[in-house]
């Protein structure tokens, strides 16, 4: 069974240019085949994963957030205010 499941409707998306090992984009083209998804989608929860599993991220980005940062990052929606 894998760890990650199929990709459900995508949220709005951002685009990030990233160079990894030629091991590692294989595997992730093996993985993205695996589950039925793409490689954007196992990337995007690879990391949702890592940033909800690491307690010390989580420590540090409470010390360095700021309140529109606390929006983005909730997925709230933001409004300007006077």
């Amino acid at each position: 069974m894998s760890i990650l499941k199929a990709p459900p409707k995508q949220p709005k998306n951002a685009m990030i240019q990233v160079r990894v090992e030629e091991s590692i984009k294989l595997n992730l083209d093996k993985y993205a085949e695996f589950i039925g998804g793409n490689q954007a989608y196992v990337v995007s929860e690879a990391l949702r994963l890592l940033f909800k599993k690491d307690e010390d991220f989580k420590r540090w980005l409470d010390e360095h957030r700021t309140n529109i940062d606390q929006e983005q990052v909730g997925g709230g929606v933001l409004t300007k205010t006077a």
